[in-house]
């Protein structure tokens, strides 16, 4: 059972200082950062960078998403679902095709059983105690492989409401391992019994 508002704010507040204030995000020194560390302010926007960097996986061969195809909480034919570690959230999962396929790639029947199956997914974070919400989100500019995250926002955290709540979760201290693999073994056996498919 995930952690209750109140559990969950003293946990976060852990980290914080006298303010409240939690430390400055790790994305921050990211070089795709929109800001500069010290001060925050806007980084120069730089010049385009064409061709662009390949994406990891761009080659098959080398792609970390094929060579773990067969791991993660919940497995069908095509598809696996992972927890995500080292998290502010609740829960952080990715769902992932097995064989490498990005999102434009799927095949009409493939698109078909992403959105079924990711509603399913949704539904069943967004049930467990003292979540929210179930964000759902696909960036790919990192990684060649399709990969879906699904992000359980604390019940309560007004705050994390919407987009931010990414830059929450990196902001917020690492949420309680052993809380968040009992969740997603609910999650990943409701997921067995409303769509199918095997718990590994």
């Amino acid at each position: 059972m995930a952690l209750r508002p109140d559990e969950f704010y003293d946990h976060a507040r852990t980290a914080a200082d006298g303010e409240r204030r939690l430390p400055l995000a790790r994305m921050t020194g990211w070089e795709i950062s929109p800001f500069e560390p010290h001060g925050l302010r806007v980084a120069p926007l730089r010049p385009p960078v064409l061709p662009e960097p390949t994406r990891h996986g761009e080659d098959p061969s080398d792609c970390d998403a094929c060579r773990t195809r067969d791991e993660g909480i919940w497995l069908d034919d095509r598809w696996r679902l992972t927890r995500i570690t080292g998290v502010g959230v609740p829960l952080a999962l990715m769902l992932l095709p097995r064989d490498h396929v990005d999102l434009a790639d799927l095949t009409d029947g493939m698109a078909a059983e992403l959105g079924v199956l990711g509603t399913h997914i949704a539904r069943h974070v967004q049930a467990l105690p003292h979540v929210s919400r179930a964000h759902v989100h696909r960036f790919g500019d990192g990684g060649a492989h399709l990969h879906i995250w699904f992000f359980a926002r604390p019940e309560g955290q007004v705050q994390l409401y919407g987009s931010w709540m990414v830059v929450w979760d990196d902001l917020l201290p690492e949420y309680p391992a052993d809380v968040a693999d009992a969740d997603a073994a609910v999650v990943a056996d409701a997921l067995v019994a409303s769509y199918g498919g095997r718990r590994t």
